[in-house]
C-alpha cells in the first residue's frame, strides 16, 4: 500500500473542499485533496444551476401564459416541449460542471487523491484500500447525499430523488412530490407550470425555510391557489403497480380518501451528510445523536471524544448546518485556513445568514428567524415586528406581482435589525439588501435614511421598516428592562 505524508488532507473536493484546499495552500504546500465521485460541485451537478435552468422554463410558459390581462393576445396554445427543455437543462449544466472541473484541473495533480477516504485511526487515512494518507490534520468536506423514508421504497424504479430529474430527457406526465422544502417548493412548481401533473405532500407542516406562522399561512395559501401543496398530508398508502406508482391518501380540503396514478414518486424530504462511510468512529471525535462531529460553528473545529479541540475540520454539507454554497465556500476557507495554521485556531468570519427559495413568490429569510427570536428575547416583547403586504404595493400591481407578505424584526430599545422573512415578489433582491443591513448591524432609523426610488418593491421594504419604527420603543430605559430578561447569547 502506497504511503504519504501530509500537513493537511481535505476529504471531498466540492464547494467546500475547494474552499479549505485554496486556504490551506496558503500555509503549506503539503495539501492533499482527496475525492472518490466526480469533480463538479452539488450546486453545478445537481443542484442550484440545474434547478434554475428548470424554473426558468417553467416561468417562461407561465409569463406566456399569462399576458391577457395585459391586453396582450397570444394567438394559438402555449405548449411545452419537454424534450427541448430538459435538452437545455443538461446542456447548460454541463457547462457550468465544465467550469468546476476546469478549476480542479488547474490543481496540480500531485495534489489530488482518487479515491473514498475512511479513518483508520484519527491521523490515518486508508483510500479505496490503496493509499495510505498520514496527515496532521484533516478537513472532512465530504458533502450529503439525499434521504428519504424507507416506505417510499414500495415505489420501486419509480422513485426518484432530485439529482435524477436533470437526466430526465424528456418530461413526465405526472409526479407525486415529497418535500414541501425548498428544493421541493422550487422542482414541483416549475414541474406544474411545464404541465406536469403533480401533487405534493409533507409532514408536520413544514413549508419551506419559513418559521413565521403568519407568513407561512400566507405562503400556503398562496401556493395551494396554483397547485395542490399539503405541508401535513395523510399518506395511507404506496404502491407500484405496473409503470405507475399509485398512492392513495386524504385530500387536504375535503377529507375525502383518493387514490391517484402517477408516473414517479420524488422524494426531496431532505439530505444527510456523507460520513456514514468514513469510519468517523476511529478518528476519535465527539458526535452528536446523527453520528456528526461536534465542532465549534466559529472555527469549524471538531471536539475530540475527551472534549478537547481537535486537529480534524468540518465545512460545508458535511455538518449539516447550512446546505448553501455560499456558507459551503466560507466554511471551507474558514476550516481550511484554521488547518493550515493549527494549532493556532482563529474564529472565522461568518457573515449574517440568509436563504432564498427561487418559487413564485420568491422566499427569503435573513438574520434571525422568530423561533430564534423568540428564544432569545423571551416574553418579555423585547424584539418588535414590522408588516407590509404586497397585494397592493404600487410596483408590484403594476407587474401583477401583488401577492405576498413581509414581516422585519428589530430589537426593542437599541433599534437594532435583527431579520426578516419574506415571501413576495423579488425576494431575492430584498433579502440581500436586508442581508447587507444586518451584517452592517444598521438600526431601523439607519435603515429608513438610506434612498428609496419610486416606483420599485423595495418601496414595500420601506413601508415594513415604517410600520417596524412604529412599533419600536427607544432608550436605555427598554434596553435595561430587556437586558433583565436574559436574552442569551
Amino acid at each position: 500500500m502506497e504511503v504519504r505524508k501530509v500537513d493537511v488532507a481535505i476529504i471531498g473536493a466540492g464547494t467546500a473542499g475547494l474552499g479549505a484546499y485554496r486556504a490551506a495552500k496558503a500555509h503549506t504546500d503539503s495539501v492533499v485533496m482527496i475525492e472518490g465521485g466526480p469533480y463538479g460541485t452539488t450546486c453545478a451537478r445537481v443542484g442550484c444551476m440545474p434547478s434554475k435552468l428548470l424554473i426558468a422554463a417553467a416561468e417562461a410558459a407561465h409569463h406566456a401564459r399569462d399576458t391577457a390581462p395585459f391586453g396582450i393576445n397570444v394567438s394559438g396554445e402555449v405548449s411545452v416541449d419537454g424534450r427541448a427543455v430538459m435538452d437545455r437543462v443538461r446542456r447548460e449544466r454541463d457547462r457550468f460542471v465544465g467550469f468546476v472541473i476546469e478549476s480542479v484541473e488547474g490543481i496540480p495533480e500531485a495534489d489530488k487523491l482518487r479515491g473514498y477516504a475512511r479513518f483508520a485511526d484519527a491521523h490515518t487515512l486508508i483510500v479505496d484500500e490503496e493509499t495510505r494518507v498520514e496527515a496532521k490534520k484533516v478537513v472532512i468536506a465530504s458533502g450529503s447525499t439525499p434521504t428519504y423514508p424507507s416506505f417510499f421504497e414500495a415505489a420501486g424504479d419509480r422513485l426518484v430523488i432530485n439529482d435524477d430529474v436533470f437526466e430526465w430527457e424528456t418530461l413526465p406526465e405526472s409526479v407525486a412530490l415529497f418535500g414541501p422544502g425548498v428544493i421541493g417548493l422550487e422542482l414541483g412548481q416549475a414541474l406544474h407550470r411545464l404541465g406536469v401533473r403533480l401533487r405534493i405532500f409533507g409532514v408536520g407542516g413544514a413549508l419551506g425555510p419559513l418559521q413565521d406562522a403568519e407568513i407561512r399561512d400566507y405562503a400556503e395559501r398562496a401556493f395551494n391557489d396554483e397547485l395542490y401543496v399539503d405541508p401535513d398530508a395523510t399518506v395511507e398508502s404506496i404502491e407500484r403497480d405496473g409503470d405507475s406508482v399509485v398512492i392513495t391518501f386524504i385530500e387536504r380540503t375535503t377529507g375525502e380518501r383518493l387514490t391517484e396514478r402517477f408516473d414517479y414518486l420524488l422524494a426531496a424530504t431532505g439530505r444527510r451528510p456523507n460520513v456514514d462511510k468514513l469510519d468517523i468512529e476511529a478518528a476519535h471525535l465527539k458526535l452528536d445523536a446523527r453520528g456528526v462531529p461536534v465542532y465549534n460553528r466559529h472555527t469549524l473545529q471538531c471536539r475530540g471524544d475527551d472534549g478537547a479541540p481537535s486537529h480534524v475540520f468540518i465545512a460545508g454539507d458535511a455538518n449539516h448546518e447550512l446546505p448553501l454554497l455560499h456558507e459551503a465556500s466560507d466554511e471551507g476557507r474558514i476550516a481550511g485556513d484554521n488547518a493550515g495554521r493549527y494549532p493556532g485556531v482563529r474564529a472565522g468570519h461568518r457573515r449574517t445568514p440568509l436563504g432564498v427559495v427561487f418559487s413564485d413568490p420568491q422566499i427569503a429569510t435573513v438574520g434571525m428567524s422568530y423561533p430564534q427570536l423568540e428564544t432569545r428575547y423571551g416574553d418579555c416583547d423585547c424584539f418588535a415586528v414590522g408588516e407590509v403586504s404586497f397585494e397592493n404595493q404600487g410596483r408590484s400591481r403594476v407587474m401583477r406581482m401583488n401577492k405576498g407578505l413581509m414581516h422585519v424584526y428589530a430589537e426593542q430599545g437599541s433599534g437594532l435589525f435583527l431579520g426578516a422573512e419574506i415571501f413576495g415578489p423579488r425576494a431575492e433582491h430584498l433579502g440581500h439588501l436586508l442581508a447587507w443591513a444586518h451584517q452592517q448591524r444598521l438600526t431601523v432609523s439607519e435603515m429608513l435614511e438610506m434612498p428609496f426610488y419610486h416606483p420599485v418593491v423595495e418601496e414595500g421594504l420601506r413601508t415594513a421598516l415604517r410600520d417596524l419604527n412604529a412599533r419600536l420603543q427607544l432608550g436605555p430605559a427598554v434596553v435595561e428592562r430587556c437586558m433583565e430578561c436574559g436574552p442569551g447569547d
